[in-house]
């Protein structure tokens, strides 16, 4: 592969001087330059040769490419899964047959009860405490200390808004990764599940800059957003003493931005276990409302399972305020994309159409502050369908 460092290194260079003049001298350009090779600081040792098996296309033939690549790939725009560790996943899926499509939505009281409850107050503080990082790389030292933030702020809400009950059922874990920033998964255990079935709702914790080495605010919308308004459905559900029929999970994946990283080793890991993944659902950027446009929630259409697909279109038109629109995203946009390719049912919902989504994602730009277009409202509609997404597909257990 050509190598195209010192093209995107003045393009990042240009980029961040034009978004702040103050913030960066052009004689910095060859200190830049020299962190892009030799990673240190946050980012020691980090081999940017080491050779990686990165996915292009779902029929494509994986290639070998080097870290350094796998960044110039990145900021080219392409997507990938890097399948370095999980080049076999979905192997012992294969032959699965899928169970049919999913019943229309009956859980109204239980749903808009717990809607009910929902806020914009603890999403605006997390976000703004989660973004305050340098930087959320997987690969960094803050990126690891982020993670350790939100696993510690997890467990904070659990103790202060679960019931002691509900507490008993409940299980934080941090799912161990070698690059050290760990996914985190929470499970609210079921009273009856179906073959020990497990409905999943997830988001990644991880941010990243164009350039990866260089300091900037952490994603505010990418995808701090969707981390913060999966943890308001969680804090919503377990306040109103949340007892599923099925086992309920909610998932923060690391190193999305390295190739789907994480969440291909969580699911590997699910599908050795032949765990009944019953459907998992993403949220991935759930902040922005362009200007001039109709708030909306983006359902991809692409790459996902058609009913856990129609299923959420249900529930956007059952319990949001605003309407749906169908959009597209490409191959491996999102952590859904490791599910999918693990034989189980996946979908991915974002914050519009895919043309009007926020466009500052990857840059120092991609902060709370920088428009009115980042709206806290907008994310909580997706909290909403988070919250729902759970209570219809995961049951509620009626006093006995």
């Amino acid at each position: 592969m050509k190598s195209f460092q010192p093209l995107l290194a003045l393009v990042y260079l240009a980029a961040t001087v034009a978004a702040s003049p103050a913030a960066l001298r052009v004689e910095d350009a060859a200190e830049y330059q020299f962190q892009l090779t030799q990673p240190q600081g946050s980012f020691a040792g980090w081999d940017l040769d080491e050779m990686r098996l990165v996915q292009l296309a779902p029929d494509a033939e994986p290639v070998w490419m080097t870290e350094m690549e796998k960044i110039e790939a990145k900021a080219a725009g392409l997507k990938f899964m890097d399948i370095t560790d999980a080049a076999d996943l979905g192997a012992l899926n294969a032959m699965k047959v899928q169970s049919s499509g999913f019943p229309k939505p009956g859980a109204s009281k239980d749903v808009k009860r717990v809607i009910k409850k929902l806020s914009s107050k603890g999403p605006q503080a997390n976000l703004k405490e989660f973004t305050s990082f340098r930087t959320r790389h997987y690969r960094s030292q803050t990126g690891q200390e982020s993670q350790r933030w939100l696993t510690q702020k997890i467990l904070e809400i659990t103790n202060d808004f679960a019931p002691k009950g509900l507490r008993d059922l409940i299980s934080v874990t941090e799912f161990p990764h070698s690059w050290g920033q760990n996914s985190i998964i929470v499970r609210i255990n079921g009273s009856a599940p179906t073959n020990e079935g497990v409905v999943i709702t997830g988001a990644h914790q991880d941010s990243t800059n164009l350039w990866p080495f260089l300091p900037a605010p952490a994603g505010a919308d990418d995808d701090g957003s969707g981390s913060v308004t999966i943890l308001e459905a969680y804090r919503a559900l377990i306040a109103s003493n949340f007892r599923p029929v099925e086992h309920v999970e909610f998932h923060w994946y690391s190193a999305e931005e390295g190739g789907l990283l994480g969440s291909q080793a969580v699911a590997k890991a699910y599908e050795a276990k032949h765990v009944n993944v019953i459907a998992m659902s993403q949220f991935d950027m759930t902040a922005w409302v362009k200007s001039g446009t109709r708030e909306e929630v983006g359902i991809i259409v692409d790459f996902v399972d058609p009913d856990v697909t129609a299923f959420n279109k249900q529930l956007v038109d059952a319990y949001l305020d605003i309407p749906y629109v169908e959009t597209k995203c490409g191959y491996a946009c999102s952590d859904h994309a490791s599910w999918n390719k693990a034989g189980y049912r996946s979908s991915f919902t974002i914050e519009s159409s895919f043309e009007n989504s926020n466009k500052n994602i990857h840059s120092g730009n991609d902060r709370i502050d920088i428009s009115p277009e980042f709206s806290f409202s907008h994310m909580l509609e997706f909290s909403k369908l988070a919250v729902a997404f759970s209570i219809e597909l995961g049951g509620w257990k009626k006093s006995d």
